[in-house]
């Protein structure tokens, strides 16, 4: 009999011919069956293992087709290759334990993302680890409740734009762009809601905002270029900057928003109308600042109009996008903030110049744009109203939420936290007022009785420096909370400072 376990892949598999195949592969490769050995005919493998020769000859027929054998008619079945010929020992140790295969060579761009995702799993490692009870609420941000999503409305509607492409047998699958159907819905909403007047044409649809900032960078920026990224703000964007070999020159951000110097880079990234995270509006003059930086510098501007759709009071503020006479300025939205995060539609809206370059890089990663029949069932609940209608509801339901947490964190935490003033979004920021300790203190007492939020200083590109980080700061999210889960994590949080001021 061969050297093989079979019995073992049995059990693994269940699938005779399955097991046979996968034995008699790992033999092969490593190295217990060399090259130009013969293997049993079909009758004499079959007698010995108890199997029909149907399913010797399918398992033999897999391994050919792989590479692993080789036939001929009258001749026998054999390993492939010349005999002598000495396989690789798959790094194996003296022992027989397999050694850590060696690192693969990559390249720059390589080496920068497995750097960067090394450091997000770190990240994510210690946030999971900083307590060990249950949560019961958790204040971090999410999007929107499925509660709050009109599902029959969604389906009924996707339904009958599947019908109508499955009827007229047309895919929309031919322009990178996207739907111009949605492109020419979005056109018109950002001329009512945005004051921000496009052409349909400068539109290009993505899968979701990252993916939009993540193609801006890579067609401006190289290495040894910079970016200005806000600071605080946003990691995925510092991610972006870093993945094009880039250098990210910090923006420093106070209650006003970014603070305008004359930086010397190509491409700067901001959030004007609420910043990310601390909530901060620009003010106008600022906003005029950075339209005559772009223009003096011949650089670029990103805006990421983040959470503009979420305002609780009077008229969204005006983006940069409308004062933009130069067409200095790229401009990014997403649906998925609004709708549920699995409705991957992000826009941008690109400056001319730019427009052939993004939809070439957009082109390299979506030859056939995905999700157009989604595309198109948005664009219908766009013309007919049912989107106003469903943002009305939740704009309504959410300034609730917004306005009771903000309430019952200074009433109940007096002296804790400095809530940051905003009028939209979908978190509170709150700056902590005491020290460090006292902080790292409270948040460990309050995960401990279950209660977790985002920590507002992984924002912060100076986080791990204790001489140049800012104060501690926390993100309370509300969109997927219910009241009662609100009253409850701020009666724990209660608890648990009355716990750290007896300590």
């Amino acid at each position: 009999m061969l050297p093989i376990d079979y019995s073992g892949q049995l059990a693994r598999f269940g699938i005779k011919h399955v097991a046979l195949y996968e034995a008699i592969r790992e033999a092969i490769a490593d190295g217990t069956l060399a090259p130009g050995e013969r293997l049993p005919s079909t009758r004499t493998f079959a007698a010995e293992y108890g199997l029909s020769r149907g399913s010797v000859s399918l398992a033999y027929d897999m391994l050919a087709s792989g590479g692993y054998l080789r036939a001929g008619i009258g001749q026998g079945t054999f390993v492939a290759g010349s005999p002598g010929t000495k396989r690789p020992d798959n790094n194996r140790c003296e022992d027989g334990d397999r050694a850590a295969p060696a690192a693969p060579r990559l390249s720059s761009w390589g080496k920068r993302i497995a750097a960067m995702y090394e450091e997000e799993r770190l990240t994510e490692r210690g946030a999971n680890e900083a307590g060990s009870a249950d949560i019961r609420v958790s204040f971090v941000p999410q999007g929107i409740g499925s509660r709050w999503f009109p599902w029959a409305e969604w389906r009924a509607v996707t339904a009958a734009r599947w019908k109508k492409l499955g009827a007229s047998g047309e895919d929309g699958s031919s322009d990178p762009a996207g739907s111009m159907g949605l492109r020419r819905s979005i056109a018109d909403r950002l001329r009512r809601e945005r004051g921000i007047t496009c052409d349909p044409g400068d539109i290009v649809l993505t899968s979701g905002s990252m993916q939009a900032i993540a193609l801006v960078s890579q067609i401006l920026l190289e290495e040894g270029t910079n970016a200005v990224v806000e600071n605080p703000g946003y990691s995925g964007i510092r991610r972006a900057v870093r993945m094009s070999g880039a250098r990210c020159v910090e923006g420093n951000v106070d209650e006003c928003g970014i603070v305008p110097e004359d930086w010397d880079a190509d491409l700067l990234f901001v959030t004007p109308t609420r910043q990310f995270p601390t909530g901060a509006v620009l003010t106008y003059d600022r906003r005029l600042s950075l339209l005559s930086w772009a223009s003096r510098r011949g650089a670029w501007i990103v805006e990421d109009d983040f959470d503009s759709d979420f305002r609780w009071g009077g008229r969204p503020v005006e983006p940069l996008k409308a004062l933009d006479t130069e067409e200095r300025v790229v401009y990014i939205g997403t649906f998925s903030r609004s709708m549920r995060r699995e409705v991957r539609i992000g826009y941008a809206v690109v400056p001319k110049q730019l427009r052939e370059p993004m939809l070439a890089a957009k082109k390299l990663y979506d030859p056939y744009p995905v999700g157009v029949a989604e595309q198109e069932a948005l664009a219908d609940w766009m013309a007919d109203g049912g989107y106003d209608r469903y943002m009305k509801r939740l704009r309504r339901s959410y300034g609730r939420l917004e306005s009771m947490l903000r309430q019952r964190l200074e009433a109940d935490l007096p002296g804790l936290f400095r809530i940051a003033p905003s009028d939209a979004g979908l978190h509170l920021y709150a700056i902590w007022l005491r020290d460090s300790e006292s902080y790292g203190e409270f948040k460990r007492e309050c995960r401990l009785r279950g209660v977790a939020w985002k920590d507002g200083t992984g924002y912060d590109a100076h986080s791990g420096s204790s001489s140049t980080a800012g104060a501690p700061a926390a993100l309370f999210g509300f969109s997927h909370l219910e009241e009662r889960e609100i009253e409850e994590g701020i009666s724990v949080m209660r608890e648990a400072a009355e716990t750290i001021r007896e300590g």
